[in-house]
């Protein structure tokens, strides 16, 4: 073998080497970034042809949204529908956050709310029986028409439901989820906060009132007033409320501030489980704060710093 061959050969090792190095450190880089999220979107029935196009769009919005966010999404959809959906949260991994988005029509009986899929149906107390084994935090978005009924049923601890209407009387088609599939993406002017990223929170808020525009536009009566609930207590709260709370109100939204799809360069700095102890801390916060006229200041300032040393402590480690 000539002194040519042997160089070469040396690099191309040398290379290859390089390249398993590089992919090595590529591949730590994805873990420490990876998110225990995942998003699964149920797609129900069209129904008429002008309702099926409107929920591809939706379904199209939430998987560029998980795609820009880096998140893994699975579509569930076509014949037994119901029967997959029940099958997937059963085989729900615990050490992963779960959203479950529906997408298309609902309706009600007089006795159960029912999200309409291909083959059989499915009601509220089917769902929560299917998601009461779980032990992670459930994110449920229900974007159908009627989809108010399942707020009571599926609502408990480490719980988001948001739906698009009040109630399951609200039976007819609902924008609620037009919009909101818009802005989970990060839509700027969902941006309430402009921290350059768009909460489940913010999303909610932006959908809830361009649903309401639409209707004082077209001069019509509104038809649908979307919910949301995230303290577990079942009483869900409307964007109206979040506008001028009373000062002693107790109202969702502080989980639902804190949850993000498309994180900001910032946010993308820390794990999840950084992520998880800031949340956690900002939380305990909150409440000291509400705490402080009992408490009195030595108390409160102590509990304060100590709070403060430690959130400061998640931001350098980042």
């Amino acid at each position: 073998m000539s002194w040519l061959s042997r160089s070469g050969g040396r690099q191309h090792a040398g290379k290859r080497t390089f390249s398993a190095t590089v992919g090595v450190l590529l591949l730590l880089v994805s873990s420490l970034a990876a998110r225990n999220l995942d998003i699964v979107i149920v797609r129900g029935a069209d129904g008429e042809e002008e309702f099926g196009k409107k929920f591809t769009t939706q379904v199209e919005a939430w998987k560029a949204a998980c795609a820009k966010g880096e998140v893994p999404v699975e579509v569930i959809s076509g014949a037994e529908t119901t029967a997959k959906l029940e099958k997937r949260l059963r085989t729900s991994k615990a050490d992963r956050s779960l959203w479950l988005v529906l997408i298309g029509h609902g309706t009600f009986d007089g006795r159960e709310a029912m999200f309409n899929a291909e083959g059989p149906d499915f009601d509220a107390k089917q769902l929560a029986g299917w998601l009461a084994p779980l032990k992670q935090e459930v994110v449920v978005i229900h974007t159908a028409s009627s989809s108010g009924g399942f707020v009571r049923p599926l609502s408990g601890k480490g719980r988001v439901i948001i739906t698009s209407t009040k109630s399951p009387d609200e039976v007819f088609y609902a924008r609620f989820g037009e919009y909101f599939a818009e802005a989970i993406g990060g839509l700027p002017e969902a941006d309430l906060d402009q921290d350059k990223q768009v909460s489940l929170l913010e999303a909610f808020r932006h959908a809830s009132k361009a649903a309401a525009t639409f209707y004082e536009n077209e001069e019509r009566l509104a038809t649908e007033h979307a919910f949301f609930d995230d303290n577990g207590d079942g009483v869900p709260t409307r964007r109206e409320a979040l506008e001028a709370p009373p000062a002693d109100a107790k109202l969702d939204g502080e989980r639902a501030s804190q949850l993000v799809l498309v994180l900001s360069g910032e946010e993308k700095q820390l794990t999840d489980e950084q992520r998880t102890k800031r949340d956690a801390l900002e939380s305990q916060l909150k409440k000291l704060r509400e705490q402080q006229t009992q408490l009195g200041d030595e108390a409160y300032y102590s509990q304060l710093e100590k709070l403060l040393r430690e959130l400061a402590a998640v931001y350098s480690k980042a």
